[in-house]
């Protein structure tokens, strides 16, 4: 399925796997540690859902990259 300029640009916007683990972390922080309003918890925890997404999209990215290279390698023979 091909991808639209908006789904390709929201990829080129989207922060890198340790920036977004890293945000990630504040968020969770931040709600543990309470004190914030229901708006602004129900806004980080958005966020953070965000941010888990974007985490596995780059984990699953990882994993595909990784599975490939391994599908590319041929078993050596031993009889060689």
């Amino acid at each position: 399925m091909a991808r639209t300029d908006t789904e390709n640009a929201a990829d080129a916007a989207a922060p890198g796997y340790e920036q977004a683990r890293d945000e990630l972390i504040e968020v969770v922080r931040r709600l543990e540690a309470g004190g914030t309003t229901l708006e602004e918890s129900l806004a980080l925890w958005e966020r953070g859902e965000e941010l888990a997404t974007v985490c596995r999209h780059w984990l699953e990215g990882a994993r595909a990259r990784l599975d490939a290279s391994l599908a590319d390698e041929k078993p050596v023979d031993k009889d060689e």
